[in-house]
C-alpha cells in the first residue's frame, strides 16, 4: 500500500494537472475570442466611417426638415393673418385698430419709437411718459414688458434697407409688417423648439416631424399668435420653448457641453422673462417641477440648483432692467428658490430610511418649502410696501372657491373668457386631431413607470439612485412627466395658459409613438435594434400619413376662406378724433377702447388695458362708474377730477344683460352693494335697490340734467362721444 506522502504527492500533481489544463482552456478561450474580435474587426473595418456618414446625413435631414417645417408654420399663421383681414391692402388705421384691447397699446410705443428723432429721443419718450395715465408720469419701461418693441426698433432702423428689399417686397418693409413678421419668425424658432425637444427624447427626427405637426394642425388650441400679435405671450413662448428644451438637455446623464448649455439656457430664460409680465408665474411652476425632481433623486440636487439660480437671475436682471419692478422683485418664484436651497440643504445628496420614514420626510420638505416662501414672500413685500399683485391673489382665491363674491377686480378676470376653466371642445378638437389620445397613453404610462420606480427605490429594493429602473438613464424625460402635470393643472383651471399645456402634449405624443425605449419594452425579446427601429420609425411614419390625411383638408379649406376687415364705425371714430380734438384732449372709455385710441390717434388716456397697477386698477374703476348707477353731477366731478376731455359710451357694454351677471354694469353695481339688473331674489343677499339711472343709458335721451355738464359730438351705431364741459351751463337743449 502506498504511504499518506505519496498519496498526497499524487494528489497534488493531478491538482496541478487540473490547473494546467483549466489555464489552457481559458488561454484557448481568450486565443479564440481574441480571433474573433479580431475577424469581426477585420470585417467591420469600414463601419465605423459609414456609421459617422449615416449619423451626419441623419442629423442634416432632421435639420432640413426641422427648417422646412419651421419656415412652413410661420408661413402658415402670416397667411391666416392675412386672409382674415387683407391685411397688405387696407388702410393704415384699419390695420392699426385690428391690434385689438392691450395688443393695441403695445404696438403703439413702437409706433412712438419708430416716429421719434432718435432712439435716444424715443427711450427718453418711454421713460417719462404723461399720454398714458394722464396727469400721471409713468415710467413705461418699468411698468410694461416692451423691450422688445424696443429691440425691434433698433433693428428696424439699422438694417440696411437693402436687405430689407433683398428679403421682402416693399410694402412688407413698412415698420407694421416688420412688426408682424418679427413675430411669425419667433414663432417659427417655436416649432423648431419642439422638433428638437421630441427629437432628444426618442432619438428621431421624426418624431420631432410629428411633435411640430400635431402643433401646426391643432393650432387653435395650441396658439393664437395669428390674431393677437403683439401680445407678451407672443413675443415669450417661443423663448420659453428653447429654455425647456436646453433644461431637457442639460438634465440629461452624462451629457457634455454643459457651460454652454447654461449660457443658452440663461439667456433664452432672460429673453422670456423679460417678455412677459406673467413669466414669473411660468418659472415659479418650472422651478416646482425641478425641486420635485431633484427632491425625488430623478436628477443631480447640483444640477437642479445650477438652473433655479440662472431662473433666480433672469427675474432679477429683468427687475433691475425694468428700473426695481416691485412685482418682479416680490415674485414667489425669487421667494421659492432660496426655500428651496435650504431644502436641499437639510435633505443632503442621498435619502435615509425606510418606506414610511421616506414619505414622512417628502411630506415634510414639501410642507417647509411652502412655509419658507410664505415667509420670505411676505418679507419682501413688507420690506418695498408692494400691493400691486393682490389682484392675481384674490383672483386664485376666486378659483379656488374663497374670497369676496363682489370684488370687481377679482370678477373682471373671473369673467374675462381666457381665464375660465379649459371647455370640453378643446379636448374634442384635439382627439379629432389625433394628438390627445397619444398624449394621454403616453403621459400615463410615465407617471404609472414614475411612480413604481419611485417605489421600489424608497422601499430600499435598488438603493442606488443611478440605477432608477425606466429613469436611470433618462432623468429628462421624468423631468418632462413632472413639468406637463403642473403645465396641465394650469390649463385645466385658466383657459389662458393651454398654450403652456398642447405643445407638450404634442411632443409627448409623438416621442410616445417614435420612442425606442417604449418599443423596445413592449415588442418580442427577440427583435434586434434594428427590427426595433423599423418597427417604431413604420408607425411614425404611417401616424404621420394618417394625420396629414384627417387635416389636411380643413387646413386647405380654412387657407381658401377669405376676408377683409371691416369696422367703420371704430375707423370713424379714430379719424373724428385726429381731426376734430386737439392733440392734449385726454379720453376716457373702457380699456379695450383706449388701448386703440392711443395707438391710432397719439391722444392722452385716463385708463388702459395694462392692469398690473393698484393705483391704476382704482382709477379704472372710479372711471368706469360712468357704466353703474351713477349721478351726473357725481360723474362729472369724476370726470374733472381725472382732467377728461371726452369720455366713450358703447352700448354693447352698457345695454348687456348677462344671465351669468358678467356684464360690466353688473359688476359695478355688485362692488357698489346694488342689486344688478336681472338678478333673482336668491341672489340678493346683502345687496340693496337704487331709484339712480344707469348713467350711460340715461344720458342717451339729452335731458338737462345731464347735458348741463357733457355734449354729445359724436354718435354713430357702436360709439357715442361726449365732451365734458369746462363748467356747467343752464343754456343747454
Amino acid at each position: 500500500m502506498a504511504s499518506n506522502s505519496d498519496v498526497r504527492k499524487r494528489k497534488s500533481r493531478m491538482t496541478q494537472s487540473a490547473d494546467f489544463k483549466k489555464k489552457n482552456a481559458s488561454n484557448s478561450k481568450n486565443i479564440n475570442a481574441a480571433k474573433q474580435g479580431a475577424a469581426d474587426q477585420g470585417k467591420n473595418e469600414a463601419k465605423p466611417g459609414w456609421n459617422l456618414f449615416g449619423i451626419l446625413l441623419s442629423i442634416s435631414v432632421g435639420l432640413v426638415l426641422m427648417t422646412v417645417v419651421s419656415y412652413k408654420h410661420a408661413e402658415y399663421m402670416f397667411t391666416i393673418h392675412e386672409n382674415n383681414l387683407w391685411f397688405s391692402n387696407i388702410k393704415e388705421v384699419e390695420r392699426e385698430i385690428s391690434f385689438r384691447t392691450e395688443s393695441g397699446l403695445y404696438y403703439s410705443y413702437f409706433k412712438d419709437m419708430i416716429k421719434a428723432p432718435s432712439i435716444f429721443t424715443g427711450l427718453k419718450r418711454l421713460i417719462y411718459n404723461n399720454d398714458t395715465e394722464h396727469l400721471r408720469t409713468i415710467n413705461i419701461l418699468q411698468r410694461f414688458n416692451i423691450y422688445q418693441e424696443v429691440v425691434l426698433n433698433v433693428l428696424y432702423e439699422y438694417i440696411p434697407i437693402r436687405l430689407f428689399n433683398l428679403i421682402f417686397s416693399k410694402l412688407q418693409t413698412q415698420p407694421i409688417f416688420f412688426y408682424i413678421n418679427s413675430v411669425f419668425v419667433l414663432h417659427g424658432c417655436l416649432v423648431s423648439a419642439l422638433f428638437v425637444m421630441a427629437w432628444m427624447l426618442s432619438s428621431s427626427w421624426l418624431a420631432g416631424v410629428l411633435a411640430s405637426l400635431f402643433y401646426i394642425f391643432n393650432r387653435i388650441d395650441t396658439t393664437r399668435v395669428a390674431y393677437t400679435i403683439p401680445l407678451r405671450e407672443s413675443f415669450a413662448l417661443p423663448f420659453l420653448w428653447i429654455q425647456l428644451t436646453l433644461v431637457t438637455w442639460f438634465f440629461r446623464p452624462n451629457m457634455k457641453r454643459e457651460k454652454l448649455c447654461l449660457w443658452l439656457m440663461g439667456i433664452a430664460m432672460f429673453c422670456f422673462t423679460m417678455a412677459w409680465q406673467f413669466a414669473q408665474f411660468v418659472l415659479l411652476l418650472q422651478a416646482f417641477a425641478i425641486f420635485g425632481t431633484a427632491i425625488l433623486e430623478i436628477i443631480p440636487i447640483r444640477k437642479a440648483q445650477r438652473v433655479m439660480l440662472i431662473q433666480m437671475c433672469s427675474v432679477l436682471l429683468v427687475a433691475i432692467l425694468q428700473f426695481g419692478n416691485q412685482m418682479m422683485l416680490s415674485a414667489l418664484v425669487l421667494s421659492f428658490i432660496p426655500a428651496a436651497f435650504v431644502v436641499f440643504y437639510i435633505k443632503g445628496p442621498r435619502s435615509s430610511g425606510n418606506f414610511l420614514v421616506k414619505i414622512i420626510k417628502l411630506v415634510v420638505y414639501i410642507v417647509l418649502v411652502f412655509v419658507l416662501t410664505a415667509a420670505i414672500n411676505v418679507s419682501v413685500k413688507v420690506l418695498i410696501t408692494h400691493e400691486s399683485d393682490a389682484h392675481v391673489f384674490k383672483f386664485v382665491l376666486k378659483k379656488l372657491g374663497m374670497g369676496d363674491p363682489r370684488d370687481f377686480d377679482t370678477n373682471l378676470y373671473i369673467c374675462n373668457g381666457g381665464f375660465e376653466f379649459l371647455p370640453y371642445d378643446t379636448f374634442e378638437r384635439l382627439t379629432g386631431n389625433l394628438v390627445l389620445p397619444f398624449y394621454i397613453g403616453t403621459h400615463c404610462v410615465l407617471l404609472l413607470a414614475l411612480v413604481h420606480t419611485v417605489f421600489k427605490f424608497w422601499c430600499g429594493a435598488n438603493k442606488d439612485p443611478s440605477k432608477f429602473g425606466f429613469f436611470s438613464q433618462r432623468p429628462e424625460l421624468a423631468y418632462i412627466t413632472i413639468q406637463i402635470v403642473f403645465f396641465a393643472g394650469m390649463a385645466m383651471t385658466t383657459l389662458r395658459f393651454k398654450y403652456l399645456w398642447t405643445p407638450f402634449m404634442c411632443v409627448l405624443g409623438a416621442v410616445g409613438i417614435a420612442d425606442f425605449g417604449f418599443w423596445r419594452k413592449w415588442l418580442p425579446k427577440q427583435f434586434d435594434s434594428f427590427h426595433v427601429d423599423a418597427v417604431r420609425h413604420g408607425v411614425t411614419v404611417i401616424v404621420i400619413a394618417a394625420l396629414y390625411m384627417n387635416c389636411m383638408p380643413a387646413v386647405t379649406k380654412e387657407l381658401e376662406d377669405l376676408r377683409e376687415f371691416y369696422d367703420p364705425d371704430t375707423v370713424q371714430l379714430m379719424e373724428w378724433i385726429n381731426k376734430s380734438t386737439l392733440k392734449g384732449a385726454a379720453f376716457t372709455g373702457s380699456m379695450q377702447l383706449l388701448a386703440g385710441v392711443k395707438l391710432c390717434t397719439g391722444r392722452p388716456l385716463t385708463n388702459h388695458p395694462h392692469y398690473e397697477d393698484k393705483v391704476l386698477r382704482e382709477r379704472t374703476l372710479e372711471l368706469y362708474q360712468m357704466y353703474a348707477k351713477t349721478e351726473p353731477e357725481v360723474m362729472y366731478d369724476i370726470f374733472r377730477k381725472y382732467d377728461v376731455s371726452y369720455f366713450i359710451l358703447e352700448d354693447s357694454i352698457c345695454l348687456v344683460n348677462k344671465a351669468d351677471g358678467c356684464g360690466l354694469p353688473s359688476l359695478l353695481d355688485l362692488d357698489n352693494g346694488l342689486i344688478p339688473d336681472g338678478f333673482k331674489p336668491q341672489d340678493v343677499t346683502g345687496l340693496k335697490r337704487s331709484n339712480v339711472p344707469r348713467f350711460c343709458n340715461e344720458i342717451r335721451y339729452g335731458k338737462p340734467a345731464y347735458m348741463k355738464f357733457f355734449k354729445l359730438v359724436l354718435h354713430n351705431k357702436t360709439f357715442r362721444v361726449y365732451q365734458v364741459l369746462t363748467e356747467p351751463t343752464t343754456n343747454h337743449k
